[in-house]
């Protein structure tokens, strides 16, 4: 089955994200969140992001109209969901949240639609199960900020079909993304491997290794990491990470611990930049 449509559940940061790159691989594209506020908020992001491209020089006047001109946001789910040709759900990393949505999706969706979660950690198999056909769904891991980062981990399930896992790969392609794929894990790649050096740094900073600055240093300059350990959490979300890290600990073992000094940070209310501060304070 061609697609030609994407509807994308959850307005947020990885929400309007995957959004942009569906409206820019030439998909019409409906976005979904629960309040008016969400989808205007996530609308709002994705055309920044666009007249930054035209101010770029990326994209005329015209392409930018035309990619916003595939964008349609609502509130209502059946309506979001009733011919989508692929659903992909980026909705908070609760998997409760997302059996709920994936109830919703089997209700409301064609029966044929591919369905992928953008969870960064979460069993796919897990959510696939919920469904009356686990082979139609995968994951689709995007990464923030989604129109700067190239890479999609494509997550096979226990019972994902070849077709599943080939229509994902071509989505991924028109978007202007590469793809790894990853039998299913706990963390995947990246998120496992981030997420150890993540707690290390804080497990470091902790016992009075190294100030946070010069540890971010070192890693940038010394690794040839593009964002220290401490920028990335501060980005992402304290409070993220931490989740990721108590999964990753219940699922593979101690070495997962996460360090008590980020327990003691997400205790304080110090989550990261989007609520001024996290590690570092964020002016504003």
């Amino acid at each position: 089955m061609p697609i030609t449509n994407v509807t994308v559940l959850g307005a947020g940061t990885m929400g309007h994200g995957i959004a942009h790159a569906a409206i820019a691989g030439g998909y019409a594209t409906r976005m979904y969140d629960v309040s008016d506020a969400a989808v205007a908020k996530g609308r709002g992001a994705i055309e920044q992001i666009v007249r930054q491209g035209v101010e770029l020089g990326k994209m005329s006047a015209g392409e930018a109209d035309a990619m916003l001109g595939r964008l349609s946001v609502t509130t209502r789910l059946p309506e979001a969901l009733h011919d989508a040709d692929i659903v992909i759900e980026a909705a908070p990393e609760k998997i409760d949240l997302k059996l709920a949505l994936f109830a919703q999706i089997e209700q409301h969706a064609p029966a044929a639609a591919i369905i992928a979660s953008n969870t960064s950690a979460l069993s796919i198999t897990e959510l696939a199960g919920s469904l009356q056909n686990p082979a139609r769904v995968a994951g689709m891991h995007f990464f923030n900020p989604v129109h700067k980062m190239k890479l999609i981990e494509m997550v096979q399930a226990l019972e994902s079909a070849p077709a599943t896992l080939a229509a994902i790969e071509d989505v991924s392609r028109r978007m202007g993304k590469e793809t790894v794929l990853v039998r299913e894990s706990p963390g995947f790649i990246t998120t496992r491997v981030n997420a150890s050096i993540g707690n290390e740094a804080f497990y470091m900073l902790m016992e009075g290794v190294a100030s946070a600055r010069d540890i971010d240093k070192a890693l940038k300059l010394g690794l040839n990491h593009p964002m220290g350990p401490f920028e990335m959490v501060d980005l992402v979300g304290l409070d993220t990470r931490l989740s990721i890290l108590e999964y990753l600990h219940r699922t593979l073992g101690e070495k997962y611990r996460p360090s008590p000094l980020l327990v003691q940070y997400v205790k304080a209310g110090r989550l990261g930049r989007k609520v001024g501060r996290g590690v570092y304070e964020y002016a504003g």
